[in-house]
């Protein structure tokens, strides 16, 4: 059995239209989205093996104000990743890991619980989670594998899904 839990960046920064994609940072409802979730996975208990994490701007500064003391491989590959590619890069990457964090972006990350969560294994935190993977949303997924090379299709349940939304109800969905 495999862990493999999934962080979305936080809420980005569109006040420089000039700067690239890449280069965007956090908005002030991101940084604090990011605080937020980082110490709800604290709290959660798991000692991450690996944390791999896209090298986008967004992202670094989601871990530096979620996750400050984590030790993060960035993996230009997770820079807008399909599911398949998150794949390869956990299975080069994370080595003997037993629980994997990745750190990234939609919809790369979505498409991870749609190809892993087999249809029998769909569950209300399945449901949540597939409606929608907002900004800063965490993912924790059980995966009944040996080696992270054996990622497929239904190969895991997902076990916890938490937005800041659900810890500040003043992080929810601007109208």
């Amino acid at each position: 059995m495999k862990i493999l839990a999934l962080l979305r960046h936080a809420k980005s920064d569109w006040d420089d239209m000039a700067k690239r994609d890449f280069d965007r940072g956090l908005n002030d409802r991101g940084r604090k989205g990011a605080g937020l979730i980082g110490e709800h996975i604290r709290d959660h208990g798991i000692h991450w093996d690996a944390v791999l994490a896209s090298p986008a701007e967004r992202v670094k500064r989601t871990i530096d104000s979620a996750l400050p003391e984590a030790e993060v491989t960035f993996d230009a590959r997770l820079y807008l990743a399909s599911a398949e590619t998150i794949f390869e890069t956990v299975a080069t990457q994370a080595d003997d890991a037993e629980r994997v964090l990745v750190v990234g972006h939609n919809p790369g990350l979505q498409e991870v619980l749609f190809e892993l969560v087999a249809p029998s294994d769909e569950n209300e935190l399945f449901d949540e989670a597939s409606r929608k993977f907002p900004t800063a949303a965490f993912a924790v997924l059980e995966c009944d594998i040996d080696s992270w090379d054996e990622l497929k299709e239904g190969c895991a349940k997902i076990v916890h899904f938490a937005r800041p939304r659900d810890l500040d109800p003043e992080l929810g969905p601007e109208y």
